[in-house]
């Protein structure tokens, strides 16, 4: 089994690149997270949300 079934195309809210954000379908039904940017290096904050109808990602800047 692999440990992130799916991935969410997102933009850097730093750089503004499209970046891929790895998100494992099954867990709890939020959860928030810091990872930095695999183009900047700058920290996000990730925002996961899971329901019957999948998942939902949102990047915030850790500065915010």
């Amino acid at each position: 089994m692999q440990p992130f079934a799916e991935a969410a195309a997102q933009v850097c809210p730093y750089c503004g690149e499209e970046v891929e954000v790895p998100v494992d379908p099954i867990g709890v039904a939020s959860e928030t997270y810091i990872e930095d940017c695999p183009v900047c290096c700058r920290p996000w904050t990730v925002q996961v949300s899971r329901g019957e109808e999948g998942f939902s990602v949102q990047l915030g800047r850790d500065d915010d």
